[in-house]
């Protein structure tokens, strides 16, 4: 990708930040969400050394091979389990995205610090912005309710939000187990994604 420094910066921010929370959601205690939040945390921060300026480090073309075999098995993993879940067959696609990108890259290294064209394939290309931008306007539109309910949350104790349970408990929420969190980090991934296709 040849975004400027200064947005590029941003993007490898967001990108490292999406990944340390989907680290946080791997202590969690549900099965479902350790496993969707690996598989997030290796995106996230595979977009974030992904998205480092060009004009600060230039990738040799090995780095790109690395990110083809990486993103590739976990394509392939993806592509096993996305029967069982729906949001697999996401995971599928960010891996699949992942891929192209780098082949793109490591067919053609220079483009990625010196042209401004378009180096992938265009019909390609534009599928995977449509995919991606259908991806971030439905996240956000199922967002909304989530902010503004609180995800179902009231207020809680230190160790984050709580729920009510029967009989008038409340259990403490812990904060990698939010809702309206973790689809704010796959609406950041969606934004960022779409941001790097784009500069493709």
């Amino acid at each position: 990708m040849h975004e400027p420094a200064s947005p590029g910066w941003l993007l490898v921010a967001l990108c490292a930040a999406t990944g340390a929370y989907c680290l946080l959601r791997m202590r969690s205690p549900v099965e479902e969400q350790r496993r969707t939040a690996g598989a997030e945390a290796l995106m996230g921060f595979g977009m974030a050394a992904m998205a480092v300026p060009a004009a600060v480090v230039a990738p040799p073309r090995w780095a790109w091979l690395l990110y083809v075999t990486v993103f590739g098995a976990a394509a392939l993993r993806g592509l096993r389990t996305a029967r069982s879940s729906p949001h697999q067959l996401h995971h599928l696609m960010g891996a699949v995205a992942m891929v192209y990108m780098a082949a793109v890259m490591t067919v053609a290294p220079a483009h990625h610090a010196h042209s401004h064209g378009s180096a992938g394939v265009p019909l390609l290309t534009g599928a995977l912005l449509l995919y991606f931008t259908g991806y971030v306007v439905r996240s956000g539109v199922r967002l909304l309710p989530l902010a503004a309910s609180g995800g179902g949350l009231g207020a809680g104790g230190p160790g984050g939000p709580s729920v009510a349970e029967g009989w008038g408990t409340r259990r403490t929420v812990r904060w990698g187990d939010r809702p309206e969190l973790s689809q704010a980090c796959r609406l950041s991934m969606g934004i960022a994604m779409l941001a790097m296709l784009v500069t493709l």
